[in-house]
């Protein structure tokens, strides 16, 4: 029951919002016209107010690169909330920033979040709660691999089984749905930014030199694969010699990259190989015809789909734009509660309206 007018009338000219609130990228899908946010996940603060100064793009061009009183950082880690008052300040300044040609002072939306299907109960509550916070009218939740699996177009209303596997920057989702519903799910808590830190081990290790994250994310997507590219690639780094204490410059080439992904690439193999091994013999023969579909931004990695069809035997896709799979899928659910209520996390209805 609305209990506040002045809410509810703002809500009515508020935009509806599909959101991935990502570790690596936010991501807003408004209904009716599109992915509208695509920032990275970062928000410099004022350290001793805890005042965010910077957010989005504008935030990581600072990392490394701030002065002593502040500091930039990512208030979500492994796909979940870690910093709870500066999400809130994020997901405002997004929000807000959707609605700047709204006539709306303070706008009131309806969104959809997509969260990792392994979140606890704390960690749906803090996404929920923060998501209110910011401003938002109704919250619902759906688990990321679902989200994902409606952004890339797969049947999952129909009986024979389909597969995604949504690599991000915190968090792999594996999911196996038939019937409108997951059979089996994996959630792994490596992906790309294990992938950056893979990076960031084997470089110091190998060569004593140390480089920060933004240029070990640099080297992942540039030269970075996962099976033997058809023309191997160098690039030249630039870090802080260990030894020295000065800076260093030096060449490495994709072959190496690819040798220091393969800790969390394994992982995620062997969490694929697991979930196919848990499905029903009956959908494992449906998905020996449909495949495994690709989302999320890791799953770009050079030849990463080629590595994947070498090991599971199967065909292996990229979902168009996956990128935006899991926000395009939240403004799906928007476009239809009723149809997809069963999709949603259950979350204490008491507080889905705000008292204002």
């Amino acid at each position: 029951m609305v209990t506040n007018p002045v809410n509810w009338l703002m809500g009515l000219f508020s935009l509806d919002l599909g959101i991935d609130l990502g570790t690596a990228n936010t991501l807003i899908y408004v209904r009716g016209k599109g992915i509208m946010i695509q920032e990275p996940s970062w928000v410099a603060i004022d350290k001793r107010t805890r005042r965010p100064l910077a957010i989005g793009a504008q935030a990581k061009e600072m990392i490394g690169r701030t002065p002593n009183n502040i500091v930039a950082l990512r208030p979500l880690r492994d796909g979940v909330i870690s910093e709870f008052e500066i999400t809130q300040a994020m997901l405002g300044y997004f929000i807000g920033r959707v609605h700047q040609q709204s006539i709306v002072p303070m706008p009131r939306p309806r969104v959809v979040i997509g969260i990792p299907s392994g979140a606890t109960e704390v960690e749906k509550r803090a996404v929920f709660d923060a998501a209110m916070a910011a401003g938002a009218r109704e919250v619902y939740l759906i688990e990321e691999p679902l989200a994902a699996s409606l952004g890339a177009g797969l049947p999952m209303a129909d009986v024979r089984g389909t597969m995604i596997v949504d690599i991000g920057g915190g968090t792999t989702e594996v999911a196996i749905s038939s019937l409108g519903g997951m059979v089996v799910s994996r959630s792994l808590r490596v992906a790309g930014d294990e992938m950056d830190q893979d990076i960031i081990n084997y470089i110091r290790n190998k060569y004593n030199l140390f480089i920060g994250e933004r240029m070990a994310e640099d080297i992942k997507i540039q030269i970075g694969s996962a099976y033997p590219l058809e023309t191997e690639k160098t690039m030249t780094i630039r870090g802080r010699n260990l030894v020295t204490g000065l800076p260093e410059a030096l060449e490495i080439s994709s072959i190496e990259i690819r040798e220091s992904l393969q800790p969390s690439l394994q992982v995620i193999i062997d969490t694929i190989k697991d979930a196919l091994d848990e499905a029903p013999p009956e959908i494992g023969a449906d998905l020996l015809d449909t495949g495994i579909c690709m989302a999320g931004g890791s799953s770009q990695l050079q030849n990463l789909v080629q590595r994947l069809a070498n090991e599971l035997k199967m065909h292996v896709w990229l979902a168009e734009d996956p990128m935006t799979c899991v926000a395009r899928g939240a403004g799906i659910v928007l476009e239809d509660l009723n149809r997809f209520q069963h999709l949603l996390v259950d979350v204490d209805r008491s507080s889905k309206q705000r008292s204002g």
